[in-house]
């Protein structure tokens, strides 16, 4: 009977938790999206001949990627309140002083950083003939870049990518910290409401295997249907 009652709770758990899916999923997909386009803008600095914005953009990945991402959660969200007298004035202060801005901000900005260095490896890649041949036929740099360089470089990055997105998924939980109710934060909430934490995170752990199950299928079926074409 203990076991199934155990079971029976941790089945309700689910449910109860599962009323964070949404906001764990929109706080991993609007960080992704942004980190996005900032890497793929760091990934050109980083590649580029200039020095001042190549080393500007190295700068950024080192100590996107040196750090741990709690800490730059707790710099963006607890650190900015030292400063509120200049974000006031640059009237950002609202923005910073909500805890899914902040969350959302250093996120997008640590995602960017590990992004930025499979995008620049994905371009790496790319043959330089193809590049010299389209140059050769009048093709201007930008048309370069987004109909031959860009899609090359996202096939080659696309299995690590993945891996990018999965992590990620799992970083929103770090969210909690700083008092948002996603998955995580409702698992703390409700496990200090019944007393029963190993029941409730493992609810909470179930329910993170089963969504980065399914991004991680949905990966490999365009991973195939890429390799196919």
């Amino acid at each position: 009977m203990g076991g199934l009652d155990h079971l029976g709770f941790i089945l309700d758990t689910v449910l109860h938790l599962s009323v964070g899916i949404p906001r764990t999923l929109v706080l991993a997909a609007v960080s992704l999206s942004i980190g996005f386009v900032l890497a793929v803008g760091v990934a050109v600095a980083v590649l580029a001949p200039a020095r001042v914005p190549r080393k500007l953009a190295e700068g950024y990945v080192y100590v996107f990627r040196s750090s741990p991402l709690l800490v730059q959660i707790f710099l963006i969200y607890y650190g900015s309140g030292q400063f509120r007298g200049a974000l006031e004035f640059l009237g950002l202060w609202h923005f910073f002083r909500e805890a899914w801005f902040c969350a959302i901000l250093a996120l997008a900005l640590n995602t960017g950083a590990y992004t930025a260095v499979l995008i620049a490896g994905g371009l790496r890649s790319v043959p330089w003939g193809q590049i010299e041949a389209a140059q050769a036929v009048g093709m201007s740099r930008y048309r370069v870049f987004a109909s031959i360089a860009f899609p090359q470089a996202l096939r080659h990055a696309l299995p690590a990518y993945s891996n990018e997105v999965v992590l990620m998924i799992k970083a929103t939980a770090l969210a909690s910290t700083i008092t948002l109710l996603e998955i995580t934060g409702l698992a703390k909430q409700l496990s200090a409401e019944t007393y029963r934490p190993f029941e409730v995170f493992a609810a909470a752990g179930i329910i993170y295997i089963a969504l980065n199950g399914m991004v991680a299928g949905g990966f490999g079926l365009i991973e195939r249907a890429l390799h196919r074409r």
